[in-house]
């Protein structure tokens, strides 16, 4: 093993098989054989100038189950079939590699998995022994095959929203071409935009509905070899964050998608110059944050540091903090003094570099409903201390799900979200200087009582609300609140007309207006000019779609 090559060990006992070399073909598929529950896959030698091995185990849809990267510094990657609920026994592994010497197109390798025999073995058995063993593991594999079939018969009987409900979020890699961002208005233009755009155009939205499951069954089938290339952007999900950390990059964390399942690609880079995303849970070193939603991450600028504070996965609350150094690009785990309790949904604020958390979900002892928190913990990030600051005034009642907002760094604006099963369109400010909490009288329409909304500072006096829930339905409208006169205003924008909660909200300065148009689906940008945008990702419809679209917005097409 002194030269370069990839990998592969079928089930506790096999021996590991070269899936890629050095003058070998860059793209291989491998069928698991249905015996096999682990999988291993590992590089050895020396990588030279390639880049990774994008790594994905299918279903025999050839949807992805998980997805992995292997990169010099990441060198091996293990997948088991309790950890991935829709392992079934028609699994294939597909492993490209990027990098290198890849000036000639080579074609897909198609190998047999060389199952494993105990003829080797330290105590050899007898010639009879060895053939019962085999006619065991013949008849096991007989056994296995007719399930198999009698799964297949039994699945062709599945409703379509039967079948959805096997669709898992689908992890995507770095590459992106410019210009395949595209707004997804509703699912009869995903399917447009299958045909008009390739592959990537129709991962806007995870978990479809009937109309568009049919179509996906369509296209399975005229396979073409462009399914089988690396996914470009992230999943579908809702609960996740996005984070501005420079003029040009914003940072993706968590989420959740289709099946209630926590995202297999939980981290991207997004560069806001071509509108590209990068995977970039491989890129940072340190101990990663787990799993989660409904967790806050936020940027200090003069630390150049993002912290991430609580969210929750299935039963399990978090209130820890972490941090990712994005100098050095390395994560730590804050072992900080004081307390403060697991949080979700809360909303967090960065103040004077300190982080001020409010209100959010936090769990109570079976079989009481979880509680909703109306207290303000603030972390000292200097000190790695929590401490309660003494409030006065009138605060917010207890909530979750709400939004804050920071104006002219002296106040803080708290709106909606709310506390099962009541749900808030009220505001409250902060005052900064004073900590006092005062309740504010709005004038003009108010948006409707709403949690899991979006936000965003648009300038020194307004901030706007997009979408939410309302505790039956997401909702897709629009208000700019101004602080001066304490006046809302809606916005109608065709760019803003999905429905969508738990999504997230940005607004970043772009070296170029991006323009979309929703009839001609293109993308146009004037190169060289800069100009403040608003970017929404993603979030959820309540009813079991997902999105993945990034959609831009001209803040001063917001501000009139």
């Amino acid at each position: 093993m002194d030269e370069f090559g990839v990998y592969a060990v079928f089930g506790v006992n096999g021996p590991p098989q070269r899936l890629l070399s050095a003058e070998g073909s860059c793209r291989v598929a491998v069928a698991v054989p249905p015996s096999v529950r682990q999988v291993v896959l590992f590089s050895s030698g020396p990588w030279g100038e390639r880049i990774c091995v994008n790594a994905e185990l299918n279903d025999a849809d050839r949807m992805p189950i998980t997805i992995g990267k292997l990169t010099p510094y990441n060198k091996c990657l293990s997948w088991e079939q309790w950890e991935e609920e829709t392992w079934t026994n028609s699994v294939t592994l597909n492993v490209t590699l990027e990098g290198g010497n890849l000036g000639k197109a080579e074609p897909q390798l198609i190998l047999a998995v060389k199952e494993y025999t105990p003829k080797d073995t330290v105590a050899p058995l007898t010639p009879r022994e060895l053939n019962g063993k085999r006619k065991r593991e013949r008849m096991a594999e007989e056994e296995l095959d007719e399930e198999k079939e009698t799964k297949r018969e039994e699945e062709e009987n599945v409703c379509p929203n039967g079948s959805l409900e096997k669709t898992t979020p689908i992890r995507k890699v770095r590459g992106q071409t410019k210009g395949s961002q595209k707004l997804f208005t509703n699912g009869g233009d995903a399917i447009k935009n299958k045909g008009a755009n390739g592959a990537v155009e129709v991962q806007g939205i995870v978990g479809r509905t009937p109309p568009q499951t049919a179509a996906r069954t369509k296209s399975r089938q005229a396979k073409t070899p462009t399914q089988t290339a690396p996914l470009v952007s992230p999943s579908g999900r809702w609960g996740q964050t996005l984070c501005p950390i420079d003029a040009q990059t914003a940072i993706l964390i968590g989420g959740q998608g289709a099946r209630m399942q926590f995202c297999k690609d939980p981290m991207w880079k997004l560069c806001t110059e071509d509108m590209s995303w990068m995977a970039a849970e491989t890129l940072a070193e340190g101990p990663t944050p787990d799993a989660r939603i409904g967790h806050t991450a936020i940027y200090d600028p003069d630390s150049k540091r993002i912290f991430v504070f609580g969210g929750s996965k299935n039963k399990k609350w978090f209130n820890d903090v972490h941090i990712l150094d994005t100098q050095s690009w390395k994560w730590t785990m804050v072992e900080a003094q004081g307390k403060v309790p697991p949080l979700a949904y809360h909303s967090c604020s960065m103040f004077r570099g300190e982080l001020f958390v409010l209100g959010g979900v936090f769990p109570r002892p079976n079989p009481e409903p979880d509680g909703c928190s109306d207290s303000l913990y603030i972390f000292d990030p200097h000190l790695s201390i929590w401490y309660e600051p003494i409030v006065t005034g009138n605060k917010p009642s207890p909530r979750s799900g709400h939004s804050a907002c920071v104006m002219q760094e002296r106040k803080i604006y708290v709106f909606g979200g709310w506390d099962t099963p009541v749900c808030y369109n009220d505001m409250y400010m902060l005052d900064l200087g004073l900590m006092e909490f005062s309740a504010v009288k709005t004038t003009g329409k108010a948006p409707s009582p709403r949690s899991w909304h979006g936000s965003a500072v648009l300038s020194d006096t307004k901030f706007l609300i997009h979408g939410g829930y309302n505790g039956n339905n997401a909702l897709s409208d629009t208000f700019i609140f101004d602080t001066d006169t304490s006046n809302w205003t809606e916005v109608m924008l065709p760019q803003l007309s999905v429905p969508r909660a738990g999504h997230s909200i940005i607004t970043m300065e772009t070296t170029g207006r991006h323009h979309f148009s929703e009839e001609a689906g293109d993308v146009c940008m004037d190169a060289g000019s800069c100009s403040r945008t608003l970017l929404v990702f993603g979030g959820g419809d309540n009813e079991g779609n997902f999105y993945s679209d990034l959609t831009t917005v001209g803040v001063q097409e917001l501000l009139g």
